[in-house]
């Protein structure tokens, strides 16, 4: 399938990252033209989602180099393993939490719907997680939940307008996927099953929005309505 991607514009937010350089790799297989940013070294453009002027300065870059911005791909958040394990019920911790992965998503998201909206196209795609659906972790469930409920109420916003708005949600990510799932537990994925269903969600061809999309095996034993 030819997702029609040559030539698009995608900015990857933590495009240095296990997951974000999956979806850098996928998309410019595509033949998209793939600006990948982030914090640290090894990125094509520096970016904070912490901090709204990095965010801008960010933007502007890629606005001035390419002239648009056709997707956005926000995978920018510290590790689960990162989360401290004996205050996963902490509202300081929590609240840090959500700060790093769902305020990231939301402030990136929020710089480029003008742009995307004067064009009348754009994709816009953040990476959860399946602890959404899991109790067990406050921190873990509410920091991902705080982006996908981000993320449904931007699309709704935006719905007619040409920028659809979806998440992707991975349980256990590794480089080599066990076939395995258990009872009450989320099937895992590689960084590149990830990215292939990224490369779907920002291309032309894909008419979905508003969408919560778990990958590596919806949590087993459990229906979701």
């Amino acid at each position: 399938m030819d997702l029609q991607l040559t030539d698009r514009v995608v900015l990857v937010v933590g495009g240095a990252g296990f997951i974000g350089s999956a979806i850098v790799e996928s998309a410019r297989a595509e033949g998209a033209t793939v600006v990948s940013a982030a914090r640290g070294d090894g990125a094509d453009v520096a970016l904070d989602a912490a901090d709204d002027a990095s965010i801008a300065t960010a933007l502007e870059r890629v606005l001035a180099d390419h002239g648009r911005v056709d997707a956005v791909v926000v995978t920018a958040a510290p590790a689960a393993q990162t989360l401290d394990a004996s205050r996963l019920s902490d509202p300081v911790q929590v609240a840090e939490a959500v700060e790093g992965k769902a305020m990231s998503f939301l402030r990136v998201a929020n710089a480029v719907i003008p742009a995307m909206r004067e064009a009348g196209f754009g994709r816009i795609v953040g990476i959860s997680g399946q602890n959404a659906l899991l109790s067990g972790s406050i921190t873990g469930s509410v920091r991902n939940a705080a982006l996908i409920i981000a993320a449904k109420n931007l699309a709704d916003e935006l719905a007619g307008s040409g920028v659809a708005v979806n998440v992707v949600n991975p349980g256990p990510v590794s480089e080599q996927p066990s076939p395995e799932v258990s009872p009450g537990k989320p099937g895992e994925s590689s960084p590149q099953q990830i990215a292939a269903l990224v490369s779907f969600l920002i291309s032309p061809v894909a008419a979905i929005s508003g969408e919560s999309i778990a990958i590596g095996h919806k949590v087993r034993g459990s229906v979701f309505l």
